[in-house]
């Protein structure tokens, strides 16, 4: 990767050396990120970003520095943008992770800040027409704790599913979690619909907290679509009419096939048209 990046404060070289090996987010995944949309120079969803960042920084109990604000990250995400000219249409990686030490010693409370942005194609946002196909990886269980919301740097479980996915030649692969329910995808949160009604697994199920999928609800509840949080067996997604996958960088994404069930796609474009796509 070329151009710059943002690291604590400054624009420095991206191969600039960020870390030593006494650093507590190498050694054991301590930090959080945020993947974010940058359009005309704007980030899409900022507040709920922040949101979700700053919430998942007090669960992990990492200090935060008076100066650490939205307006500060979204200054400083915005201006690297403009620094390696991508402010049309870019995806943004906002990383902090804590400081060197063991896990009893802590040398340094002040958190690392890392910044990236890379260029996205021009249809990457646009509305799937050719469906997924995606299967469900039964491997690893995600557990249901006060962990399991958080964009946590420790992102084991959704790698290995990710792998599987590409060794089976599939598009995304959904995860169970410790009771044997589905929660979410590799890199996404995942909604079914049923006789016009839509669902997806509570938070309490062990899936991410998607600023999508908590812009969707809302957008959704308040336009009088019929919405619920359900968990979901296996069974509920065989007799679904559709699937969809959302995320904060393409919005929403329709399946077309998983296992031998074939899905349409009516409602998930109907939301994409009245709730993402840009007038």
């Amino acid at each position: 990767m070329g151009g710059y990046i943002h690291f604590n404060g400054e624009q420095v070289l991206a191969d600039e050396k960020l870390a030593g090996a006494r650093n507590r987010g190498l050694r054991y995944g301590d930090g959080l990120f945020e993947t974010m949309l940058i359009t005309d120079g704007k980030i899409r969803l900022a507040s709920f970003h922040f949101d979700r960042l700053l919430n998942g920084l007090q669960t992990l109990q990492i200090h935060i520095p008076a100066f650490l604000s939205p307006d500060y990250l979204a200054e400083a995400i915005i201006s690297l943008c403009r620094k390696n000219n991508l402010e049309k249409l870019a995806r943004a990686r906002l990383n902090i992770f804590r400081g060197d030490g063991s896990p009893t010693n802590l040398e340094n409370i002040i958190p690392s800040i890392v910044i990236e942005s890379e260029p996205l194609p021009e249809d990457y946002t646009h509305y799937n027409k050719e469906g997924l196909e995606i299967g469900i990886y039964k491997e690893v269980r995600k557990s249901c704790d006060i962990l399991s919301n958080l964009k946590s740097n420790n992102f084991l479980p959704y790698l290995m599913a990710a792998t599987y996915a590409k060794q089976q030649r599939l598009n995304d692969c959904l995860l169970l979690n410790s009771y044997d329910r589905i929660c979410d995808a590799t890199i996404a949160n995942m909604f079914w619909v049923k006789n016009s009604q839509v669902f997806t697994p509570p938070l309490s199920e062990g899936c991410v907290a998607g600023v999508m999928r908590r812009f969707l609800l809302e957008k959704m509840r308040n336009a009088g679509y019929a919405v619920e949080e359900m968990i979901c067996v296996k069974q509920k997604l065989a007799e679904a009419d559709e699937i969809f996958l959302t995320n904060a960088l393409f919005g929403i994404r329709w399946v077309r096939q998983l296992r031998d069930k074939t899905y349409s796609n009516k409602f998930s474009a109907q939301l994409y048209k009245q709730f993402i796509q840009k007038p």
